[in-house]
């Protein structure tokens, strides 16, 4: 076992655990399937218990109701009653602790009886803590579960925990609780912790770039900083007229921090960059950065990311940066500093390259992407934003080369209004986010669609996550070339394994969440005679007549076999 790997194979049967980011990945594989395998269960010991439970199913093999009744979204079913005829299954835990989580797998059979029997079982465990690289560097997600029978469980559906409209921001109450805390999950650990520290700790001072600047609880941490902050807010566009809650924002800051310290600018475009620098006696000593907009939406709507960097080196770069923005922004595409990348490397520690826009040419920052999923031996996955919007450019057109290429693939990208889902054969899902609304069927219906706005607003790539050469490309950057040579935003290329499964895991978890409403919304729909595929569990050919579950896993140089063996090997 690794740190964030573990595997055993034993009489066929091969479990690989791999860490997420407060969630586990397990990879299954049975080398030669006996025709009445009909899945696997899992069952899970958290720390602190004794007992193992067993993870939960959405589907079964038989219903004692309408099967649109019986399917509802909820996991109803233990698997080690219903089965995961799947190679792979993340466990989100509801309530994350730190500490070791051990995971039992076992092959399920049904013989002509049709009572299911245990077969080969392996017991494995890994940590989840929470950090991922103590006092170097730390990453976390939002939640993105605003849209989920998660959400509908814990907060009854409460659509009432964000304003409509960010201008409104400082006039909406909050709702008591934990809601947004759940909802932001590790990304609002990480902003306000990071705040709350500059806040306590008189010896540091705080510089900030914001884009989408409104969410009041951030805003107050800010104005408590007092004169020990500088910030440049955006006024591009809609975050310009005197309303907005940025213009509001900027107004309660120069009134804590001194005018002087508060600059409203942009650069060619935007000023898109998400950053907080932290720094004593002058100097930077870390920074946190990503995707996740200082706003209601970007923390407890979007699925966002964020990253600390406790380097020294790195900090001080974005601090550069932030001193030729805050001077003269129409300098910064012809300042050395965003002219080229930037390499810190530190012993036993992942190697960071970061580059920085706007910048004369997006090929800079681009082409290193493209290249990376040009070259992906195994696998690529990408959350990427606006990918739809952007037409052209270096890594759009990767993209489109690697839908025709056998490299398993997963990738999600939203626009407004819609959210389009890219499956692993290449083929686009289509789910809208008028989509749950509109054409669902319930519970799926019935959930809040978490408001007007897109809901997918990460911006990463991740290739061979599985392989030592692993590399994850992030930040704030839409990856457009119209972005990099015109927004003030940041990219950064980590080599690191661990790092790439965390961003693989959580780009799995978000596709799985979607794609299964997807698969409900087909299955049900009113004018299919004969879903693909229908919403029960498959029993062995011997009872079933029909082709086993686990078919399509096997044939040669498909996306199903790449699936199948990719999370397992």
């Amino acid at each position: 076992m690794t740190e964030f790997v573990n595997i055993e194979e034993r009489s066929g049967l091969r479990v690989k655990l791999w860490r997420g980011e407060r969630m586990c990945l397990i990879g299954m594989d049975a080398e030669e399937p006996e025709p009445d395998l009909v899945g696997f269960s899992i069952e899970v010991r958290s720390p602190g218990q004794t007992t193992f439970q067993p993870l939960r199913n959405r589907l079964n093999f038989s219903y004692d109701k309408p099967v649109q009744e019986a399917v509802n979204g909820f996991k109803n079913f233990p698997s080690t009653d219903a089965p995961f005829q799947k190679f792979r299954w993340i466990h989100f835990p509801e309530d994350p602790k730190e500490g070791t989580y051990a995971y039992r797998v076992t092959k399920q059979h049904m013989p002509s009886s049709g009572k299911l029997v245990a077969g080969t079982s392996i017991t494995l465990d890994i940590p989840l803590n929470s950090v991922i690289y103590d006092n170097f560097l730390d990453l976390g997600f939002t939640r993105n579960f605003a849209s989920s029978q998660a959400y509908v469980e814990k907060f009854g559906n409460n659509a009432n925990v964000i304003p409509v409209h960010a201008s409104d921001s400082f006039k909406f109450a909050k709702v008591p609780g934990d809601v947004y805390e759940w909802l932001g999950f590790e990304a609002y650990e990480m902003i306000f912790g990071f705040l709350d520290e500059v806040v306590k700790d008189t010896s540091l001072t705080l510089d900030v770039f914001a884009y989408d600047l409104s969410e009041p609880d951030i805003v107050k941490r800010l104005e408590a900083i007092k004169g020990r902050l500088r910030i440049i807010i955006d006024n591009s566009g809609e975050h310009g007229p005197p309303s907005s809650g940025e213009s509001q924002s900027a107004k309660f800051l120069a009134h804590s921090a001194g005018a002087r310290n508060v600059k409203r600018m942009h650069f060619i475009k935007l000023q898109h960059n998400k950053v907080f620098i932290a720094k004593r006696d002058g100097k930077a000593v870390k920074v946190l950065f990503g995707s996740t907009n200082f706003s209601f939406r970007g923390l407890y709507v979007q699925a966002n990311n964020a990253m600390i960097v406790h380097a020294p080196e790195a900090a001080e770069l974005f601090e550069t940066a932030f001193d030729v923005a805050f001077k003269d922004p129409k300098s910064f595409p012809s300042d050395p500093i965003s002219r080229k990348w930037h390499l810190f490397q530190v012993a036993e520690k992942p190697v960071l390259h970061f580059c920085l826009s706007p910048h004369e040419s997006a090929d800079l920052s681009m082409n290193p992407v493209a290249g990376a999923i040009d070259q992906a031996a195994s696998s690529v996955l990408f959350a990427i934003a606006f990918l739809y919007q952007t037409k052209s450019g270096p890594v759009r057109n990767s993209i489109n080369r690697l839908m025709k290429k056998n490299v398993f693939s997963y990738g999600i990208s939203d626009k407004k209004g819609s959210l389009d889902v890219k499956k692993p054969d290449g083929s686009i899902g289509l789910v809208k986010f008028a989509y749950l609304a509109k054409n669902a069927p319930e519970p799926f219906a019935s959930e809040w669609s978490g408001g007007a706005g897109i809901h997918e607003h990460d911006k990463f790539v991740v290739t061979d996550f599985n392989l030592p050469t692993a590399k994850v490309f992030t930040g704030s950057s839409n990856l457009s070339p119209s972005g990099e040579e015109g927004n003030g935003d940041n990219l950064v290329m980590i080599e690191d394994q661990k790092i790439a499964t965390s961003y693989a895991i959580e780009a799995i978890r978000i596709f799985d969440h979607l794609q299964f409403r997807s698969r409900m919304q087909d299955a049900l729909a009113k004018k299919q005679k004969s879903p693909s595929k229908p919403l029960i569990l498959k029993k062995p050919t011997a009872i079933s007549g029909k082709p086993a579950w686990f078919e399509d896993f096997y044939k040669e140089g498909s996306q199903a076999e790449n699936d199948r063996k990719l999370f397992s090997r």
